[in-house]
């Protein structure tokens, strides 16, 4: 990836400027679901969804242990619906060239053509690029956005679509049933084994908006995928709202792989639910990096549903001044011999504040379950903040838990060694960063690990020079 394309990844770019067709204007209002229902052609039912879900958005407050300024998002003065088109381009030839620039900038076709089974790209609201190889739809495969999948299979679609992440969640959850639009609906059939990932990419391209995608996967018994996503923004003045929910199901013998790279510009307020079902002897991992936006809440969930059912997250965070990285997990172990694993490692640069937040809750009953927590921060200012606080409920002597947690600053005597092998300071420091999360990004793709370690280096060298 050359550095013109990483300028456009950090999200420092000038906003595209796009035609939209369908604009449901500023505000939240019944007006603003009705409009969105219309231009996506959808029954009562739905209507009657979103409009419930308005009022249990309404009815909900901010958790009080986030920063209390939260409660003051003018959610008045957001576009909660922007589309250049409701028509998904299945060749690249169809995508709008203004779009086509942003996404050839960001690298999406070169990955597609190198490393990718499938690949969706979606520009504010709704979805402009999404393409599958042909052999996996031969498969049974389906990969499209959840509008269509709710249109084509609702079968399979409905009966976990706000199950695993209820519409009452929180107040973000009901703020995405509301107003969801785009967002990724994946089935794999049972025994299929996606070999290469699927991938989607999500941008925030307009100033003071929100997107609200919404993503479903199911995984059927024994079958297995990988799935990634990235997501950009430009820089504005004004703050932009990221509020998704994706829901994960892991059936009986299967695995999954959820991978994020996420490098949000320091306006957007990323405020998300991510949570799967595992069931017996099945397989759910997600690998989350955070860096960029002016705070990010996200807690990826696991519930163990299954006997021997197991469960991973791994999550790397880096806050610079002025971001807040609010990041954990929460694991319930609902059945005998589960199983789960969570590495959480957190930098913090100058007075950005990164930590770590979790839950791990074993049902009174069970026997031989097992957990463990690792929670790591490294502090690159001598006044760097940072926090962990880890919550444990567990019943029974047969189970197997543990947690540990450190803080380190950066090693000034390391420092002084590098520099005197002919490194930059800010060199230095990214060099002894990259160390501190090298046992995680190692198990990225390839191109992700490279586009990790050299977004880590840029936040490094902004905050040194």
């Amino acid at each position: 990836m050359t550095l013109e394309k990483l300028d456009v990844i950090t999200g420092e770019q000038e906003a595209v400027k796009t035609p939209y067709a369908f604009n449901a204007g500023k505000g939240l209002s019944e007006g603003t679901i009705h409009y969105m229902v219309d231009a996506k052609k959808e029954s009562d039912t739905w209507l009657q969804f979103r409009l419930n879900a308005l009022n249990v958005f309404r009815s909900k407050t901010i958790p009080i242990w986030l920063p209390t300024w939260l409660n003051d998002i003018d959610y008045q003065n957001l576009s909660y619906y922007l589309a250049e088109s409701r028509n998904v381009r299945k060749t690249w030839e169809e995508v709008p060239t203004n779009i086509k620039q942003t996404f050839e900038k960001l690298g999406i076709p070169e990955r597609e053509r190198r490393f990718l089974a499938g690949v969706e790209a979606q520009f504010d609201s709704e979805f402009a690029y999404a393409k599958m190889r042909t052999q996996l739809e031969q498969q049974g495969v389906i990969f499209t956005d959840s509008t269509e999948g709710l249109r084509r299979c609702p079968e399979i679609f409905e009966p976990y679509f706000a199950k695993i992440v209820p519409v009452h969640d929180n107040k973000f959850s009901a703020l995405n049933s509301a107003v969801f639009s785009g967002g990724s609906f994946i089935y794999v059939p049972k025994g299929v084994k996606v070999q290469q990932p699927l991938q989607a990419y999500f941008r925030i391209n307009a100033e003071r908006s929100g997107q609200f995608e919404r993503t479903l996967i199911i995984v059927d018994e024994g079958a297995e995928l990988t799935y990634m996503e990235g997501c950009t923004a430009p820089a504005f003045n004004t703050q932009n709202l990221h509020s998704a929910v994706v829901e994960l199901v892991a059936k009986k013998g299967a695995k999954l792989q959820y991978i994020t790279v996420q490098n949000w510009s320091s306006n957007v307020l990323n405020l998300v639910t991510k949570r799967g079902w595992v069931e017996e002897d099945a397989e759910l991992r997600w690998i989350d990096c955070n860096i960029g936006s002016r705070i990010t809440i996200k807690y990826p969930g696991l519930v163990l549903k299954g006997r021997k059912a197991r469960g991973e997250v791994l999550s790397i965070a880096l806050a610079n001044d002025g971001q807040r990285q609010d990041t954990g997990a929460r694991v319930l172990h609902l059945a005998d011999e589960t199983s789960s694993n969570i590495i959480s490692k957190s930098i913090s640069i100058g007075q950005g504040w990164a930590g770590y937040r979790g839950q791990v809750y074993v049902k009174p009953g069970l026997e031989h379950c097992k957990n463990s927590t690792e929670c790591h921060s490294l502090l690159l200012g001598e006044t760097s903040p940072t926090g962990t606080f880890p919550t444990l409920e567990i019943s029974g002597d047969s189970h197997n838990v543990r947690h540990e947690a450190s803080i380190a600053c950066i090693d000034e005597e390391k420092l002084f060694y590098l520099q005197q092998r002919g490194l930059k300071r800010s060199e230095a420091m990214s060099l002894s960063v990259n160390g501190f999360v090298n046992d995680l990004v190692r198990m990225f793709p390839l191109e992700y690990s490279v586009e990790l370690k050299r977004l880590i280096d840029l936040e490094v060298e902004n905050a040194v020079s």
